[in-house]
């Protein structure tokens, strides 16, 4: 399967905030208190049941545009790094010309695993670790070694296998299958240039594994119920209040909070001053989370191992590396009590520790159904677009 890669314009991306981040805010600022969807049930089995599990995967995560790491981990030319966590054997590059590329991790010449490890790495070309089959970045077959001995042989019929890719909005997205349609992961990259993020640095990154299944941690930050009880020592105290709105960008979640009283008199076009007043959510379909801080973005990917077991990746990017000296000492440690804070605290301790009581929980077969309030109303709203990918496939 041979595609080319969709690549957007990585020019400096605007600080003003798009449209749609706009009309959320006023919902906000007015005191539009919008949900999506209403109060309702889900069936506990949509967790628990190995058959129905298979099936959303093969209808997601086989087949539709997915994120696989932000721009921020390939940030210059000449990089690379092996992927496996999705189930394939993936190679994300950037090439000589900027322009980045996710392959299959395998040589045409005899199915061997191209590239070994899973950190970046920063080269010119790829080399076969059996037989010194060279590729570039771009996923051309370079060179062989002694070339008689494959008569006939052209070169340009052997590059790697490369997959439907688009990066935009600092995000790099592939898909399993040919033909698929990037409009709405484009259409939604705009609010990520609006927030900066083709621009801002990786400061950490962190592969958790997570016992339970997938919907249950992107249930987490689809309502905002449980944020003043299960964050009550950590980030509970700064949403109480808080007034919430949320919409879709075909079939991705967009979700804002806010407190109305604060935002009187404020441009809410202007991002830095938005970002200030409102914290945004993204829930990318299938499976994937953006939660963009004041100063900071955390990009959490998603990826289902089996019903009751979850990879989730999780990249925190800042707007740019720690100087050198105590000025640059100081941000560095800002920067870490950040990380601390969310992805060993509030991730790591409590949103995805209350997925992995859910899922013990749920499979007891205790209750037949999740009951949803109206602060709930986001969790029915994603299995319904869930569902309708399923039919769809």
């Amino acid at each position: 399967m041979n595609a080319s890669t969709t690549q957007l314009d990585r020019t400096p991306a605007p600080m003003r905030a798009t449209p749609g981040q706009v009309a959320l805010a006023e919902l906000v600022r007015d005191g539009t208190d919008r949900r999506r969807g209403a109060a309702g049930t889900v069936p506990a089995s949509h967790y628990t049941d190995p058959a129905h599990f298979e099936r959303e995967k093969a209808a997601l995560f086989d087949r539709l545009p997915q994120v696989l790491v932000p721009s921020a981990l390939l940030p210059d030319p000449g990089m690379a790094v092996p992927h496996d966590d999705t189930g394939r054997p993936l190679l994300v590059t950037r090439d000589k010309e900027g322009k980045a590329h996710v392959f299959l991790n395998v040589c045409k010449h005899r199915g061997t695993r191209l590239v070994e490890g899973h950190d970046v790495q920063c080269a010119a070309r790829m080399v076969c670790p059996y037989h010194a089959w060279t590729y570039g970045l771009d996923g051309k077959l370079l060179a062989l070694p002694r070339p008689e001995t494959f008569p006939g042989l052209e070169k340009a019929n052997h590059s790697l296998v490369e997959l439907p890719s688009l990066e935009a909005g600092g995000l790099i997205w592939f898909a399993p299958q040919e033909g698929a349609d990037f409009n709405d992961a484009a259409r939604v990259g705009e609010d990520f240039d609006a927030l900066g993020m083709p621009d801002l640095y990786l400061f950490r990154r962190k592969t958790h594994t997570v016992k339970g299944n997938w919907k249950l941690i992107m249930d987490a930050f689809l309502e905002s119920y449980h944020v003043t009880r299960l964050h009550a020592n950590t980030i509970g105290p700064f949403f109480k209040d808080g007034v919430t709105a949320g919409d879709e960008v075909g079939p991705h979640l967009r979700s804002a909070v806010g407190r109305a009283e604060e935002m009187e008199g404020v441009d809410l076009s202007d991002m830095a001053a938005l970002r200030k007043l409102v914290t945004f959510a993204y829930q990318l379909l299938p499976g994937t989370v953006i939660v963009p801080s004041p100063d900071y973005v955390n990009v959490m990917v998603l990826m289902p191992q089996a019903h009751d077991l979850t990879l989730v990746e999780d990249f925190m990017l800042i707007p740019e590396p720690p100087a050198t000296g105590p000025e640059g000492e100081r941000a560095r440690k800002h920067w870490e009590r950040s990380w601390a804070l969310l992805d060993g605290g509030v991730f790591a301790s409590e949103d995805f520790r209350a997925a992995e009581l859910g899922q013990q929980g749920l499979e007891s077969g205790a209750i037949d159904e999740l009951t949803l309030g109206t602060l709930e109303g986001g969790i029915a709203r994603f299995n319904a677009i869930v569902a309708e990918a399923m039919e769809s496939a």
